[in-house]
């Protein structure tokens, strides 16, 4: 069984991205490793080639900034798609992974076991992932549905898929869902934990990308993103991927946040007690459960 890491990135130091623990976490489930590398106004090229020269292939892109990638945050999937098309042939899966993104080194053994039990069934084509959101400081996670609960990360190295929409998962030939097992695995998610300055840069910029989309200015004070406007949160009670260590380390804030004070809106809350209670699901799922 071969398997191929893919991911894209930019301006990684610039915004503080865990680019180097995301592809580090997945890098012993890897023969190789593809990473589409956006013309940066960072050191991103060299912080990449540093990582392993021997598994790593680097693919300099260049991002298109026009205003038709720009709706819904199209460039996201186009600079994803250019990583999975590099792909090798020989390649079984495809082991995606953003720059914010980690996996715990307790869940490599199951995540490998998945792609050895499905590998030659033709009617799974990926592994379903579970999300935990970190928000604020590494000590909370989200617990509103507006955070999407599971996501595909590992696929058939199949080129009839596609990265879907904002680079949010994948379908496949005419827009069809994926078919999918649970890699019984969860995704550490730290795109929402960064120090407050650079926290309001990266969301900038994040949203420069979708033309369909305002700036969240209740967000901002002054000049710090404020991390206090959130509707509801718990503490993180488990461990942190080993490979984020040093990162975590390097936190130079503090947030604090009333577990107690929920802020639910009625619409979240009804999708849980639906959920919850009598077990209809309105939550999005980009995937087929099979």
């Amino acid at each position: 069984m071969k398997v191929t890491g893919f991911t894209f990135i930019r301006n990684a130091v610039k915004y503080d991205y865990p680019i180097v623990e995301a592809i580090k976490s997945i890098l012993p489930l890897c023969n190789d490793f593809v990473v589409a590398v956006g013309k940066s106004d960072d050191s991103t090229f060299d912080l990449i080639q540093s990582i392993d020269r021997q598994k790593i292939k680097i693919i300099e892109t260049i991002w298109d900034d026009s205003s038709e990638m720009k709706k819904g945050g199209k460039v996201f999937a186009l600079e994803t798609n250019k990583a999975f098309h590099a792909v090798p042939d020989d390649s079984d899966w495809a082991f995606y992974i953003q720059g914010d993104e980690v996996i715990h080194e307790k869940y490599l053994d199951n995540i490998y076991s998945s792609m050895v039990k499905w590998k030659d069934n033709a009617h799974v084509d990926g592994l379903l992932f579970s999300y935990l959101h970190f928000y604020g400081s590494y000590d909370y996670v989200g617990i509103s549905p507006h955070w999407y609960r599971n996501e595909i990360r590992v696929i058939k190295n199949d080129k009839s898929i596609y990265s879907y929409r904002d680079a949010q998962g994948f379908r496949k030939g005419d827009n069809i869902k994926l078919n999918v097992k649970p890699a019984d695995a969860f995704v550490y998610h730290y795109g929402w934990v960064k120090e407050p300055g650079t926290m309001k840069k990266k969301v900038e910029n994040a949203y420069s990308f979708y033309n369909d989309k305002k700036l969240p200015e209740n967000k901002f004070d002054n000049q710090i993103f404020d991390f206090s406007k959130i509707d509801a949160l718990t503490l993180f009670t488990e461990t942190h991927p080993q490979i984020m260590k040093e990162h975590i380390e390097r936190k130079n804030w503090t947030f604090e946040y009333d577990i107690s004070h929920n802020k639910l809106s009625l619409r979240h809350k009804a999708k849980i007690f639906l959920k919850k209670y009598l077990g209809i699901n309105t939550y999005y799922e980009n995937y087929r459960i099979v």
